[in-house]
């Protein structure tokens, strides 16, 4: 039996049409009467005809009231099973469904509806008083704490659609097409009923109030949920647990919150975990992001973003694929017009322990940000760096983390953390590290440290770039290490389209080769973990303001579409790039220079491998040694670090880059000798 939801404006009162409801039988009431319960009116309680009266006791009703069967069993922990029922509690304008477990509840339930199979046990407060819309409209200050960027959320948020409404403030008319269609869908879900959805589970709560509970949630132990709503689904339910404080908040599917957690005008994306005494306040996470112990503050958390150590402050910030360390900290005002300042941090960085920068700053993708920086730098434009501190200066190593172990180990591990179970996901998200993106940011890194060094002149030790100091071997090893990055991610695309051919012939590779489209072929944007090309946006841009797209279900479904084409895109600006940086034209190339080609990218993938190799081994090394063997000498310390780390040559890790090297070289030797067939 599912019950029938009601008009946002009224309460669920009996009429003829209400069948298969119908009024309580008199021995009915008599039986109900014995057991302890009473009714303001007896005529407004309608059950359907599985319902039980022995299954009630020791409840008091109000308001008009409907309750399905009551003929099944309900499981609980440990094996224990008790009859669908409802005992000690008080009941007002409620529509109840079928095999609903609800006892003990302290003060009352009122104004919801509570449909099949739910529990409700050991609860305080159960209401909804007045209209409202569960947390949704409810607007998150984020990346900048005094305001400006507000971001109202909703059930189906996504990091893009967030993106956009925070950081596209210059274009209004956008701003407003957007909040518009978000108050639209606020309206339609206003209501002043709650909703307990089928199978979720309250248990051992404090108050709730203006709370919608999504179907096989899971509500253990909260202290105070206000103005919020749980979105979860039998797949992937959301789950609240002990201690829990939560006000005018989203919580999205797979989502967990636990252990004393405190959150307010927050949204919580698809799969997030928060716990550990965590706080946040006008923030908004979106999908397999983590945060234990520490704080958040106006943040705009993009997919992956995790903390999990005590002292570790996100502050005013735009962040995505972070991974910030024990005590990491920001800080977003100087004490003049108050905390007006905000920061990024761009994908795929890390923030070492005890690390601190002073917004404003923009830090670039893939970086290690270590020691304390106070100089506002900007390295957009050199990616893949480490980003120190020496001598009270800000230290800049260009190019670094292309030859790191930890960049390649973190870029496979993210496909397999993504944990959301829906079907239905949210936020779309590119999880490739190399891309149009990331590359383009190594073209232009490659051209600025080259400009410093032709300005400065050969002879400088050091160079000076928006706040930071570079070395004169960081730079030109820097150098070095985007053209290896380059060349690699141009030739893996080439490959990647010659190695799918049954047959080669100058055809076949020309077609192989062609552009399906021209979009892509300028400046690429990351929109929150949506690696994309910036022309789509504008489009999409201007088609929010014209009206084209009217509704969120039609932006969702753009975004979508640029998500699906992203290879075909893709292409379109790396054959671009082969004419500009390689200046090799690839719809006009020869097979003799195809071979070149695959030639020039397994030498740079041998090298940049090597390189990781090296680096990888460096765990294995003497220093890495120290503390192992406690108690005795060199030979013990060694048998004890290797049953604890093993050996450099079985490591899974460097196993897995040997071999992936070795599939490589034997596909560029079997291209190379298709190819030498055609000359």
């Amino acid at each position: 039996m599912k019950p029938p939801v009601s008009n946002k404006n009224s309460a669920p009162h009996a009429s003829a049409k209400d069948a298969p409801y119908h009024p309580l039988r008199p021995d009915q009431i008599e039986k109900l009467c014995q057991q302890g319960c009473t009714a303001q009116d007896w005529a407004d309680i309608l059950v359907t005809d599985g319902f039980q009266p022995e299954r009630v006791w020791s409840t008091h009703f109000s308001a008009a009231v409907r309750i399905g069967a009551l003929d099944k069993q309900i499981s609980f922990f440990g094996g224990i099973q008790e009859p669908a029922g409802i005992h000690h509690a008080k009941i007002h304008n409620c529509v109840i469904g079928d095999n609903v477990y609800i006892s003990n509840i302290e003060n009352y339930i009122a104004n919801y509806i509570i449909e099949d199979e739910a529990v409700i046990r050991h609860t305080s407060l159960l209401a909804v008083e007045g209209e409202t819309s569960f947390g949704n409209g409810t607007c998150a200050r984020v990346i900048n704490e005094a305001g400006g960027r507000e971001v109202p959320i909703y059930d189906h948020l996504t990091a893009q659609i967030a993106y956009l409404l925070a950081l596209y403030r210059d274009r209004t008319l956008t701003i407003q097409a957007l909040q518009q269609m978000i108050e639209q869908y606020v309206q339609s879900v206003t209501s002043n009923m709650g909703l307990i959805a089928k199978g979720a589970r309250l248990i051992d709560c404090w108050t709730i109030k203006n709370v919608k509970v999504g179907p096989a949630a899971v509500i253990e132990g909260a202290n105070r949920l206000e103005n919020g709503t749980i979105n979860s689904t039998p797949a992937d339910p959301a789950r609240i647990g002990t201690g829990v404080i939560a006000q005018d908040f989203i919580v999205s599917e797979g989502a967990q919150i636990n252990d004393n957690t405190i959150i307010e005008n927050c949204f919580v994306g698809q799969s997030t975990h928060l716990g550990r005494q965590y706080s946040a306040d006008n923030s908004i996470f979106f999908a397999n992001c983590a945060g234990y112990h520490g704080e958040a503050c106006s943040i705009f958390a993009g997919p992956f973003t995790v903390t999990y150590h005590k002292s570790t402050l996100l502050i005013a910030g735009l962040y995505s694929f972070l991974n910030a360390g024990s005590g990491s900290n920001q800080s977003n005002h100087m004490y003049k017009l108050g905390p007006v300042h905000q920061g990024l941090i761009e994908r795929g960085s890390k923030t070492t322990s005890d690390s601190y920068l002073l917004w404003p700053a923009r830090i670039g993708p893939f970086t290690l940000v270590m020691g304390r920086h106070y100089g506002n730098c900007d390295t957009s434009d050199l990616p893949y760096s480490y980003l120190i501190e020496s001598e009270d200066e800000s230290v800049l190593i260009p190019g670094v983390n292309l030859r790191s172990v930890g960049t390649v180990r973190d870029a496979r591990k993210w496909p397999q953390r993504d944990m959301r179970k829906t079907n239905d996901k949210l936020d779309l998200i590119t999880l490739n590290h190399l891309t149009p993106y990331t590359v383009q940011k190594m073209i232009n890194g490659e051209t600025l440290l080259k400009k410093l060094r032709q300005r400065s002149g050969d002879n400088t030790k050091f160079y000076y770039f928006n706040s930071v100091k570079i070395k004169r071997s960081s730079l030109e090893n820097g150098i070095k290490y985007y053209q290896l990055g380059t060349k690699r991610y141009l030739g893996n695309c080439l490959i990647q389209r010659l190695r799918t051919l049954e047959t080669i012939n100058l055809q076949s590779i020309r077609s192989a080769l062609a552009g399906e489209t021209t979009t892509g072929t300028g400046a690429w944007l990351d929109l929150a973990g949506l690696i994309t090309p910036q022309e789509l946006i504008e489009q999409l841009l201007e088609q929010i303001d014209s009206g084209k797209i009217e509704n969120l279900e039609q932006l969702r479904s753009q975004f979508q579409e640029f998500y699906d084409n992203f290879l075909n895109y893709e292409w379109a600006w790396v054959r671009e790039v082969f004419k500009n940086y390689l200046q090799v034209d690839l719809s006009e190339i020869t097979p003799a220079e195809l071979i070149q080609q695959v030639k020039n990218w397994i030498k740079v993938v041998e090298e940049l491998d090597r390189l990781r190799c090296r680096d990888a081994h460096k765990e294995f090394d003497l220093s890495s040694r120290i503390g192992y063997g406690l108690d005795g000498n060199d030979q013990i310390r060694d048998r004890d670090f290797e049953s604890v780390m093993g050996r450099a040559e079985d490591n899974d890790f460097i196993l897995d880059l040997k071999q992936r090297l070795t599939r490589k070289q034997t596909t560029a030797k079997e291209l190379i000798q298709r190819l030498e067939e055609l000359t």
